[in-house]
């Protein structure tokens, strides 16, 4: 299989224009990237004289810019094979030999930013192998999942039910598409929602990679002590301090607060019932 985001051809509109079901049908258009109200339409091909019929389709949109670039400068890193523990994340199209006791998971990023290599998403996936392997955790549900990585990671490391949840489109259909590439559909669901909008769901372990201000929600819903763990990650120095002193005031112990690189934080954190005793992470 050949890389197929060699080449992207990328069309910026003020206004989110409504997209076919013919050009959704297209294998040279990868999708719509949403953000408030731009929208960013990618193609494998120079695409132009669609984007301006797709602009006068759309009274209330405007063609902005145009980008020419390759998937790896879209990303912001290379997409290559890499190892967390003995997780193997690779490419479908650079599928490295699997050493014994490895576990392979398939990541096709699509045009979703982000090739799994943010220091938050490395230590995310760092601690749901750490807890999954200690503890016995076997629903997950993933809140910001993004190309739906750490989702897959907690299906390969056993976990049942996995629930993958994002506000965006095109980050649903990704994760999707890498559920079906790794054979995890009886795993792992992806829909499309507001994550602090599904707290209630029942699950053993949270897992929130988000926004800070979605962060706020999520620790301040009752239903985060219905879980047994959390982890929560995507915060700055500051931010992680303000969450860090809301979840003090909480009948949780955090177990770990990560900041390898001195900038993203990563906390992981249990949910304590009565009488039971304080644990730690080795």
């Amino acid at each position: 299989m050949k890389n197929p985001y060699g080449k992207l051809f990328i069309y910026y509109f003020e206004g989110v224009p409504y997209i076919s079901k013919e050009l959704e049908a297209r294998p040279t258009f990868f999708g719509s990237w949403v953000d408030d109200e731009v929208a960013f339409l990618f193609f494998s091909v120079p695409s132009k004289t669609r984007a301006v019929q797709i602009e006068k389709d759309n009274a209330h949109v405007r063609l902005i810019d145009t980008y020419e670039m390759t998937g790896e400068q879209w990303h912001g890193d290379k997409i290559e094979p890499y190892y967390i523990n003995d997780l193997c994340i690779c490419p479908p199209w650079e599928i490295p030999g699997v050493n014994k006791g490895e576990k392979r998971i398939l990541l096709d990023p699509g045009v979703v930013f982000g090739t799994g290599r943010h220091q938050t998403t490395e230590d995310c996936l760092f601690l749901i192998h750490r807890l999954c392997t200690q503890n016995n955790i076997d629903s997950v549900l993933d809140i910001g999942t993004g190309t739906g990585l750490l989702s897959l990671g907690a299906a390969v490391l056993g976990c049942t039910t996995v629930m993958a949840c994002d506000f965006n489109y095109l980050a649903v259909k990704t994760t999707r598409n890498n559920i079906l590439i790794n054979h995890v559909e009886d795993q792992v669901v992806a829909f499309q929602a507001k994550g602090e909008e599904m707290m209630s769901l029942a699950c053993d372990l949270l897992v929130a990679n988000t926004h800070y201000d979605v962060l706020q929600h999520i620790i301040e819903s009752p239903y985060l002590m219905d879980k047994k763990w959390f982890i929560l990650s995507g915060l700055l120095n500051s931010e992680a301090k303000k969450i860090m002193d809301s979840l003090s005031e909480k009948n949780v112990h955090i177990v770990e607060r990560r900041c390898p690189d001195g900038v993203w934080n990563t906390i992981v954190g249990k949910v304590l019932k009565k009488a039971e005793p304080v644990s730690t992470l080795p």
